[in-house]
């Protein structure tokens, strides 16, 4: 014969149902030496809450038994067991009830009951696992009101399982989507070791996966909870910089792990709550307020049902009833610290203590949630049994149309009609059980407020509702959320390290979940404009990153302008050297009949002073963006001027050196440098020049070209003209230089003639200038960076120029301005 645990409420009916509730929350220690039974060992630690659950189902049923609309003819019984909250003692009860056997009962005769077809419980997940696996054998169908681990819901090893509490599944998507919603990448783990537990934290991580949060940790509480373990839990927590905390623990593991959490003074934490503990009172007590105020965590869907609180504060009114239950005078002694009955030892109760609605945890109606589930698993049932009564003859889902006999109601009877249940509770809320027997999940987020009176008010700051075949629905207050610590202002930061700024990449620390990331700056020319991003993205075309990374901004376009600084110089040094070389023209036109001018031929040192200017000219044409005809006529101009230049100093030479050769005896070459042979010299050689450039602009010219650089600031696009031809810029070139080299040679050879105004002299210094700089010329021109090119080419054009002015033709102003008296036919005849 199979004994059951003392402790069982029981009222006859037409037909009864079974209630496992954990009434205590510790059983007795089993006689683990097996020589005798154990008789009447008794649970310890009344728990108020679950005997307010086990009241309720007595209020339901009475409720459904007073109502003419549902089950008329019909009178539900009870039997409701304490299960102490183990599983053991748990299938015990529930053995009991199946077979009939149960032995310690109030109310019953003869200590015998009827089989009851259907439970509603259990509790515990675990217990509800054993006792689902067990049940199986007899199919007997239970309806838990507590149970919430996913695993009861695999319909091909629990098929005879319902539930009025939503799958953990739910509940942790609802978590994962709380995380995500608020950035927490970094938390921490803490479950209890139990299937509840351990279910929960696998559903949860399910959840977690493909997402960006990351598990710093997972701390386990035993169920003994040992204080050197629960130090160290702690502990780690603590030192943890994951602030935020998931848990998954039932009520009892909870406030063992809050007691030494406050024993630590662990206060920087955002505890989340899953639905078991978010609302026990045992926990939410004033002392630990400076740990837990700002808890965010999923609850059951608040109910009101009318007329419960009444019916549990007017408990005394049945004490001396047929009904009466053991576990009153266990209420009385708790509440009021006195026996309501002579018999059992203590003080006795004088009758006039009054149980007010709210004073206690068994009475308070502020927060029914399980207590509505175990409401809704008895309606459930009641529904189900209604729907067997309305089945027609010959319409039925059993064997050839049969309908349920309710006076020799079979479990699978009523575990059919249980899948097929849909209804609306008194309260208007719809229910029915999916394939799997849970309902559809709906919870309120709960936040825990500090009152002035230094006391946790649950406030709902949102919602999240599942209906099948969809994760759910998710909506929070933010505006209404006090974080952990009891802030308003800021919401606490979890992560393992900070997202990236605009302008890093993200990179992996090796070995370390991919939340655990160090930053990067971009190379330069990517960017990256995002937070967190991953990778960084290489910029167009034409475009380079700015100083921070964080946008593509369009490549400076650099070429030598009159608005820069150098470029401004050049163009006043310019503009000085043609003002001065006009000044100097001028003066010459000016005494044109003075000696000096005379002797200097002044036809060809007009001529002279002209390709001066446009070689001061032709350095402006090398400013400014560079364009088609501009490229055409910088390097044209160029060319042509200084031919021109040299050829007229090439005739001077030769002028000089040809006068006073003639005068030796036996000489007669003055013939051949008169003025017709020198214009006829100086065009032959400058209209050389002018076919090498015809040649040049017409089969490879000058072109504008664009030319990437980098400098300390990044790179640039680089506006210039391209030569073309190379061969068309060095014949260019080398034709001025091979008039330079001969007019420095000739100028060589007659410095030493005997003349006060050896303009041989003259002349060879200024080719050494000119051939000088043009020489240092070449390396600075092939070394100098973007616009750097042409100023350098600037520069030479200038420095030469103003070589051959002042070498040349400062020393003829001195005289004609300073020393007229020197500008004279006999000083300068004079040997």
């Amino acid at each position: 014969m199979v004994k059951s645990i003392p402790g069982s409420v029981y009222q006859a009916g037409t037909l009864v149902i079974g209630g496992l509730f954990p009434v205590h929350v510790k059983a007795p220690k089993p006689e683990l030496e097996f020589r005798m039974e154990k008789v009447n060992a008794s649970c310890e630690i009344f728990n108020q809450r679950a005997y307010r659950w086990l009241q309720t189902m007595i209020f339901a049923v009475e409720e459904i038994n007073n109502n003419p609309n549902l089950l008329p003819n019909v009178t539900l019984g009870y039997l409701a067991a304490d299960t102490c909250l183990a599983e053991s003692t748990t299938l015990l009860a529930a053995m009991a009830m199946v077979t009939g056997q149960e032995v310690h009962l109030a109310n019953s005769e003869c200590g015998s009951v009827p089989m009851v077809p259907v439970i509603v419980g259990d509790a515990s997940t675990s217990a509800s696992i054993v006792v689902a696996n067990t049940l199986g054998v007899f199919h007997i169908p239970m309806v838990s009101y507590l149970a919430s681990c996913m695993c009861l819901s695999d319909n091909s090893r629990y098929p005879l399982f319902f539930r009025t509490m939503p799958s953990d599944a739910a509940q942790a998507w609802a978590m994962a989507e709380l995380l995500r919603l608020m950035g927490w990448t970094w938390v921490g783990l803490v479950s209890a070791d139990d299937d509840f537990g351990r279910f929960g934290i696998q559903m949860l991580m399910d959840a977690l996966r493909g997402t960006e949060v990351c598990v710093a940790y997972h701390e386990v509480i035993p169920k003994d909870y040992p204080k050197m373990t629960m130090q160290r839990i702690v502990k780690n927590i603590q030192k943890s910089n994951a602030r935020a905390v998931v848990t998954f623990l039932i009520g009892q593991d909870a406030k063992a792990l809050f007691e030494e959490v406050v024993h630590q003074n662990v206060t920087d934490k955002q505890w989340i709550a899953n639905d078991a503990w978010v609302t026990y009172g045992t926990v939410s007590v004033p002392h630990n307020i400076p740990s837990l105020a700002g808890t965010i965590g999923f609850a059951l869907r608040k109910a009101d049902i009318p007329g419960l609180g009444a019916f549990l504060a007017h408990i005394k009114s049945r004490m001396s009833s047929p009904n009466f239950d053991p576990f009153m005078k266990e209420l009385w002694e708790e509440l009021f610290g006195c026996s309501p009955s002579a018999d059992l030892r203590g003080t006795l109760c004088s009758g006039s203590e009054v149980i007010g609605i709210g004073e206690s945890l068994y009475t308070d109606v502020s927060q029914l949630r399980i207590t509505y589930n175990v409401y809704k698993a008895v309606y459930a049932i009641a529904h189900a049994i209604n729907d067997m009564m309305a089945c027609e003859p010959g319409k039925g889902y059993f064997l050839k149309g049969q309908c349920p006999d309710v006076q020799r109601l079979q479990p699978l009877q009523i575990a059919h009609y249980l899948r097929e249940v849909n209804f609306t509770t008194p309260l208007e809320e719809w229910i029915n059980f999916d394939e799997n027997g849970d309902p559809p999940a709906s919870y309120d987020i709960i936040n825990w407020h500090v009152t002035a009176e230094r006391t946790i008010e649950f406030v709902t700051v949102g919602h999240f509702v599942s209906s099948q075949g969809s994760n759910g629905q998710f909506h929070i207050d933010m505006d209404r959320v006090v974080w952990g610590g009891g802030s308003r202002q800021e919401m606490p930061v979890s992560v393992c390290s900070s997202p990236c700024p605009p302008g890093t990449r993200t990179v992996l620390q090796k070995g370390r979940p991919v939340c655990c990331f160090d930053c990067l700056p971009c190379a330069e020319g990517k960017i990256s404009n995002q937070t967190g991003s991953l990778e960084c993205i290489q910029c167009p075309e034409r475009f380079w990153s700015n100083s921070n990374h964080t946008v593509c901004i369009p490549q400076p376009v650099d070429f030598l302008s009159y608005t820069d600084t150098m470029g401004i110089v050049l163009s006043i040094v310019s503009a000085v050297g043609a003002t001065l070389t006009a000044a100097t023209f001028a003066t010459f036109f000016y005494y044109r009949h003075t000696p000096l001018v005379r002797a200097n031929n002044s036809e060809v040192i007009f001529m002279l002073l002209m390709s001066l200017k446009l070689c001061f000219l032709c350095a402006l044409a090398f400013i400014g963006q560079p364009v088609v005809w501009s490229c055409m006529l910088r390097h044209t101009l160029f060319g042509i001027s200084f031919v021109l230049c040299m050829s007229c100093l090439l005739s001077r030479t030769l002028v000089v050196l040809v006068a006073f050769r003639s005068t030796l005896p036996g000489e007669n070459l003055i013939r051949y440098v008169g003025p017709v042979q020198q214009r006829l010299g100086i065009s032959i050689c400058t209209l050389v020049q002018v076919l090498i450039c015809v040649l040049w602009l017409t089969f490879a010219p000058p072109q504008p070209a664009e030319r990437d650089i980098m400098d300390n600031w990044g790179p640039k696009i680089v506006l210039e003209c391209a030569n073309g031809s190379v061969v068309g810029f060095s014949l260019v070139l080398g034709y001025i230089g091979l008039l330079a080299f001969v007019c420095l040679v000739l100028a060589f050879l007659a410095r030493k003639l005997p003349d006060n105004f050896n303009e041989a002299k003259l002349i060879t210094f200024s080719m050494l200038i000119f051939c000088n700089v043009w020489v240092a010329f070449v390396p600075a021109y092939i070394s100098s960076p973007g616009k750097y090119t042409v100023a350098v080419e600037i520069f030479a054009i200038l420095a030469s120029s103003y070589g051959l002015l002042l070498c040349i033709f400062a020393p003829k102003c001195f005289i004609i301005l300073l020393r007229p008296e020197k500008n004279t036919k006999k000083h300068i005849m004079t040997r």
